[in-house]
């Protein structure tokens, strides 16, 4: 059974289904497997991105145009 085939035959035991708890199931199943990336980043990469936030929320920041002008070249 080719990939396109078993999305419709899945959603159509979706659209049959009233059993919540399968559902609840297959929710989780589908959140666990997009992950969060959050948690996949070392605590340094997490440090510098929560830096990153406070200075933009203080007005620190550089307009997006002065950082692309900056690396233009490896464009």
């Amino acid at each position: 059974m080719n990939i396109e085939a078993t999305k419709l035959e899945l959603m159509h035991l979706l659209l049959q289904t009233q059993k919540e708890g399968l559902l609840a199931k297959l929710k989780k199943v589908f959140d666990e497997e997009q992950g969060d990336w959050w948690n996949e980043m070392s605590k340094e990469e997490q440090e510098e991105i929560n830096t990153g936030l406070d200075q933009a929320d203080e007005g620190i920041y550089l307009a997006n145009e002065t950082v692309m002008k900056r690396f233009d070249k490896w464009r």
